[in-house]
C-alpha cells in the first residue's frame, strides 16, 4: 500500500483518519483487482467534494467579482472546475502519483486518466472536508485553482473557443472556419490527435488533445491566441 505522508506535506496537512485519505486515492478498478483487501473506493467522497468545491469556487467567485451577473459567474465556474481544469491541477500537485488503480487502468495515459484525476481531486477535497473541516478545503481549493481565475477571465476560457473563434472569423474576415484531423497517435489507452483549424483554405493554428474535440478545441483557442482575438 502506498505511504500518503509526502502527499500530505505537499499540501500542508496531518490527517486524523489515514484510511479517509487512502480512500480518496482508491479507484473502484482497484477494489475490483484487490476484493480482499478492507478499503473502499473514493466515488462517495468524490460526490461530496464536488459539492464542497462548486460552494467555495461560488463564494470566492461572488465576492471577488460583485458586479457580474449570474450567468456570467456560472460560466466562469463551470471553466475553473471542469475535468480539465481539474486533472491539469491535479498533475501540477503530483496527484497522479498516489492512486490506487488496476493495472489496466494504470496504462491509460489518455482521456480516462484525465477523467479519474478530476474525480480525484474532488475525492480529496471531500476527504479534507471530512476529516479537517471546511476551512482546510477552502484553503486546499484556493491554493490549487484560484490562482486559475484571472486567466480564465483574461483569456475569455470560460467561452467555448470553438463557438467563439467562429463568432470572431465570420465578423473579422467573413468566413466560417473548418477543422481537419491532421494526425492520431498512440495506442487505444494513450490516443493523442492533432487538429488543423481552417479559415478557407489557409491552416490558421493547430492543437493536441486527447480526443478529437479537446484537439479541436485547443486549436480553436490556440487561433484565438494567435490572432489576438481575445483582446477585443
Amino acid at each position: 500500500m502506498k505511504d500518503f505522508t509526502e502527499f500530505e506535506k505537499r499540501i500542508g496537512v496531518t490527517f486524523q483518519d489515514k484510511s479517509i485519505l487512502q480512500q480518496a486515492f482508491t479507484h473502484r478498478s482497484y477494489i475490483n483487482e484487490h476484493p480482499g483487501l478492507d478499503i473502499k473506493h473514493n466515488e462517495r467522497l468524490e460526490f461530496l467534494g464536488d459539492a464542497v468545491l462548486e460552494l467555495v469556487s461560488t463564494e470566492e467567485l461572488f465576492k471577488r467579482y460583485p458586479d457580474v451577473p449570474e450567468g456570467e459567474l456560472t460560466a466562469y465556474r463551470a471553466a475553473m472546475v471542469n475535468t480539465v481544469s481539474l486533472a491539469e491541477t491535479s498533475s501540477e500537485i503530483g496527484l497522479d502519483s498516489f492512486l490506487l488503480l488496476s493495472k489496466g487502468e494504470s496504462k491509460d495515459k489518455g482521456k480516462g486518466r484525465s477523467n479519474i484525476l478530476a474525480n480525484t481531486f474532488e475525492s480529496v477535497v471531500g476527504a479534507l472536508y471530512l476529516d479537517q473541516g471546511y476551512s482546510a478545503a477552502q484553503k486546499f481549493i484556493a491554493d490549487t485553482l484560484f490562482p486559475k481565475i484571472q486567466e480564465i477571465v483574461d483569456k475569455k476560457l470560460y467561452r467555448d473557443a470553438k463557438s467563439l473563434v467562429q463568432e470572431m472569423s465570420q465578423e473579422k474576415l467573413g468566413v466560417t472556419p473548418s477543422y481537419e484531423i491532421i494526425s492520431e497517435k498512440g495506442p487505444d489507452h494513450d490516443k493523442h490527435f492533432t487538429a488543423g483549424i481552417y479559415f478557407g483554405e489557409e491552416l490558421a493554428a493547430q492543437g493536441r488533445g486527447a480526443s478529437k474535440q479537446e484537439a479541436e478545441q485547443a486549436a480553436a483557442r490556440k487561433a484565438l491566441e494567435e490572432r489576438g482575438w481575445l483582446d477585443d
